[in-house]
């Protein structure tokens, strides 16, 4: 079995063995809590919003879904895209990326003080799923980092490796002001070339790069190593080597 195959099997076995009323149960709940939050009304503690945010991650974990040998023999693929068929899952994972950004200092294991960023930038493609509904409910404004070629105007540049030769991201000129605090967010950090990127495109124009959030992470690939010791956090863990 490859590494990849065994990290994928490791998220699978993390998820609850929940019957469909009990998983449909739990995201009704969360989905309501958001709706509640929405419409202005703060947690009332920080032991209520992380008990929210155990909760909401056990619903979530539960409408993933894995697809065997894919894309190619060996590889145990996890699928996010069910987490955006389904209002009520596609509900609470906004509010569990939420809630995560809020506790995002506790989470990094960091002692400095997590403020709001101002900006969420998502990576092409998938980054673009969720990161413009984060944006929304952090008050933020929302930056998309894309492939070289595929934004009019002036870009900047930043190049990263990938396995079988060098790619390309680029933001627009402007997009993000000197100063503004910035977030990174994508689904899933494998080999962390691509955040590195995204990353080094935020502080050229001057951001200050708060972290980076994704959904998913394939720990051997020791993808945080490229990230420079900068803040980051899965919301849903693994336990894959």
């Amino acid at each position: 079995m490859s590494p990849s195959a065994e990290a994928a099997q490791n998220l699978a076995s993390t998820r609850p063995d929940q019957t469909s009323s009990e998983t449909q149960t739990n995201t009704a709940a969360t989905a309501s809590t958001a709706s509640n939050d929405a419409s202005g009304r703060q947690p009332t503690s920080t032991s209520a919003s992380a008990a929210e945010l155990a909760r909401t991650k056990i619903s979530l974990l539960g409408a993933l879904k894995t697809f065997p040998d894919f894309p190619i023999p060996g590889i145990q693929f996890i699928d996010i895209l069910p987490l955006f068929q389904d209002h009520a899952i596609h509900t609470a994972l906004v509010r569990a990326l939420e809630l995560q950004v809020l506790n995002f200092a506790a989470a990094a294991g960091s002692d400095i003080p997590f403020q709001k960023p101002d900006v969420i930038v998502g990576l092409d493609a998938r980054g673009f799923l969720f990161g413009p509904s984060l944006a929304l409910r952090l008050n933020a404004g929302f930056v998309p980092v894309r492939k070289q070629g595929k934004m009019p105007g002036p870009c900047v540049t930043a190049a990263y490796e990938k396995e079988y030769g060098t790619d390309y991201f680029q933001i627009q000129e402007g997009a993000i002001k000197p100063g503004q605090k910035v977030l990174v967010v994508d689904d899933i950090i494998a080999t962390g070339g691509s955040a590195a990127a995204a990353g080094s495109l935020v502080k050229q124009l001057g951001g200050e790069l708060m972290g980076y959030l994704f959904i998913l992470e394939i720990p051997f690939l020791k993808g945080r190593e490229k990230l420079d010791g900068v803040a980051t956090v899965t919301l849903l863990e693994t336990d894959g080597k």
